[in-house]
């Protein structure tokens, strides 16, 4: 890779920090995070180095799926306060250098939205085709599966007009009809009010879903959980996205990233390459989903190094000459990091986080880190359904519990995989509620909030916290780490991640220690010699055969 063929975006550099605002802060003493709270945090923020914040939604919402049920997408839900609140949001953001990113729900609204409760009136209403309806005299529509429905149907009936309609997700949130080039132009102007507001930019949930196959086909031998495949493959769905650039995207200084379900090797430069006029980027789901069945039961798979390895090389070198791409490790839909890839005990807590963190910004492509995984926040592990508000997990429970099966274990595994996890109050400090609220919080705060928390990590030079400021900085300055080509090293190694990033004359080393015991990387000898750009520990071993990495060590070496 040579410097002279870049094509720079500040989409490309900048550092994306998710903000679930539910949990994040709350300012009212309601339970509930809300704008004000964001408001409060803006320096905390801005002191993290990052430069993109992507805020999950905080549209208008009865709030069945927290949020991405929306009622009414030009207002502000009540719970996070007003049209006012996130104008002084987005300005405190802008101030400070930081750009928005809001998420774009369009794929489903609410089933309370005023285009729903018109469209289920009567057959014969104007708003009828903005949702997928299957008249009854029909009989059982073609199988759909639903994420969230107790019976896993994705059709609903709908008693008023003897009819079902289509619900990917919860019977809360009937999906729209992108066929019908109304249910567009609505979808298109609602983006440009945005737009013209001054937000920077759309998470686009669930995008690759928005076109359905014609008359609602049956497809045989494709059932359950692998009609995902099916979802994300519909017949008009890039020339929606084309529609959508060219009457809204392309008139503004933003940055579009699909959360794409369906997505993979094959098929993802249709989507993201720049020649194609779509979106900018994209975040696939195979690292995150590996070791996982459709109802996120575990299995030993999820901590196979050299298979993660594999999936993140594939997808990190997809984009050497056309699109772009990105790296994460959770969300709002999944565990904690350190939880998931790291080791989340007392002993080896902090240097995995670390580690976790030096790879997500080392690695080619935009890096998206979810709040408190810059402090090490740690799954909840709930032992009760009653716990949990997640209607994923307590569906499934009880949908398990119907069908005669292991709800136990289902429960089990949720500790390990369950979207509540990492939905819990941030942890701001010892006080009550971890300094989220002085009210009870909607969602339990994690017990372990008086030993890992923002406060006590601010001032110590070792911890997570700091040490991901530290990170921030290094990618910023080091365009290597950008846009440097990637090369995987030692990819049967089942315990050592190392790579190089290779910018014209300039070369990067990482090596990671994926293992809570001690291990010898053995690399080139070309590579031995290297100015330490960062460690998470004070020391590092050099060894005839290359370096002897501690546990969870990680290293960032610029060769000589």
């Amino acid at each position: 890779m040579k410097i002279s063929t870049i094509n720079r975006e500040w989409w490309k550099e900048g550092v994306v920090y998710q903000i679930y605002p539910r949990s994040f802060q709350d300012s009212n003493g309601d339970g509930i995070g809300d704008l004000q709270g964001i408001i409060q945090r803006l320096d905390y923020i801005a002191s993290l180095g990052i430069d993109i914040v992507w805020l999950n939604p905080v549209y208008q919402s009865p709030n069945h799926d927290n949020g991405y049920d929306i009622s009414d997408y030009q207002n502000i839900m009540d719970d996070f306060g007003s049209m006012e609140d996130f104008d002084e949001m987005l300005e405190g953001f802008h101030k400070r250098g930081i750009k928005v990113v809001m998420d774009l729900v369009v794929n489903h609204s609410s089933s309370e939205h005023k285009w729903f409760k018109e469209s289920r009136s009567s057959r014969d209403n104007p708003y009828r085709d903005y949702y997928h309806w299957w008249p009854a005299e029909k009989g059982t529509p073609p199988e759909r599966w639903s994420y969230f429905d107790e019976e896993g149907s994705a059709w609903a009936f709908d008693e008023k007009t003897n009819a079902y309609y289509l619900h990917y997700f919860d019977k809360t949130q009937p999906d729209l009809n992108w066929e019908n080039p109304k249910v567009r132009e609505e979808i298109f102007a609602m983006m440009h009010f945005w737009f013209k507001k001054g937000i920077d930019g759309f998470r686009m949930d669930v995008i690759t879903f928005i076109s359905k196959h014609d008359g609602y086909p049956t497809f045989e031998g494709v059932h359950g959980d692998k009609m995902i495949d099916v979802y994300a493959s519909g017949p008009r769905l890039h020339q929606y996205l084309h529609e959508m650039n060219r009457e809204v995207l392309q008139h503004y200084d933003i940055m579009t990233v699909a959360e794409g379900p369906g997505t993979n090797l094959s098929n993802i430069h249709d989507l993201v390459d720049e020649d194609r006029q779509e979106l900018n980027m994209n975040y696939h789901f195979e690292h995150v989903e590996l070791g996982l069945d459709a109802r996120k039961i575990v299995n030993s798979d999820h901590r196979n190094l050299v298979k993660f390895k594999k999936i993140m090389s594939d997808w990190a070198t997809a984009f050497d000459q056309k699109g772009w791409g990105t790296q994460w490790h959770t969300n709002h839909d999944f565990p904690r990091q350190v939880s998931w890839f790291g080791d989340d005990s007392a002993e080896h807590r902090e240097q995995s986080s670390k580690l976790l963190s030096t790879f997500l910004l080392t690695m080619r492509g935009t890096p998206y880190y979810y709040m408190g995984d810059e402090i090490g926040m740690t799954n909840a592990k709930f032992d009760s359904i009653d716990d949990y508000d997640d209607l994923m997990t307590i569906n499934w429970y009880n949908l398990t519990l119907a069908e005669g099966g292991d709800a136990q274990k289902l429960l089990e595994s949720h500790k390990l995989s369950g979207r509540d996890n990492a939905r819990t109050p941030f942890q701001w400090d010892t006080s009550e509620n971890a300094g989220f609220s002085s009210a009870k919080p909607w969602l339990k705060v994690t017990d372990n909030f008086k030993e890992i928390n923002a406060a006590e990590q601010e001032n110590r030079p070792d911890s997570p916290l700091n040490y991901f400021r530290e990170l921030t900085q290094l990618r910023k300055d080091n365009l290597t780490l950008i846009y440097g080509a990637y090369a995987l090293l030692l990819a049967d190694d089942e315990h050592i991640y190392a790579y190089t990033r290779t910018l014209d004359d300039d070369v990067i080393l990482v090596l990671l220690n994926y293992s809570s015991s001690p291990q010898v990387a053995e690399i080139p000898n070309a590579l031995h010699n290297g100015d330490v750009l960062i460690n998470n520990f004070d020391t590092l071993e050099k060894v005839d055969a290359g370096f002897s990495l501690l546990p969870w060590q990680a290293v960032v070496l610029k060769i000589k």
